[in-house]
């Protein structure tokens, strides 16, 4: 048997490490999408100060799509901390 626990630590060792690269590439997605929402927001409330606010109204959709893409990324970070339980 110890020859058995030897031949499949390996094994073990590379679906461990290869699991371990999934969550963190997928983390780092995710910590994109979060950043490239975070500058979206950034944009549109410079815009919305540089116009003073004469495209509020037009504005209001992207933020909630915003919201619905933010909303998104953080269920999906959920998903991946359950896998790591």
């Amino acid at each position: 048997m110890n020859a058995n626990k030897k031949e499949q630590s390996p094994d073990s060792q590379e679906i461990q490490i290869a699991r371990l690269a999934f969550i963190g590439a997928s983390i780092a997605t995710l910590g994109d999408g979060i950043a490239a929402i975070a500058a979206g927001l950034a944009l549109e409330a410079l815009e919305n100060s540089s116009n003073q606010g004469t495209q509020k109204s037009d504005s209001s959709p992207q933020s909630k799509d915003m919201q619905k893409q933010l909303d998104y990324l953080i269920n999906e970070l959920k998903q991946i901390k359950k896998m790591m339980k």
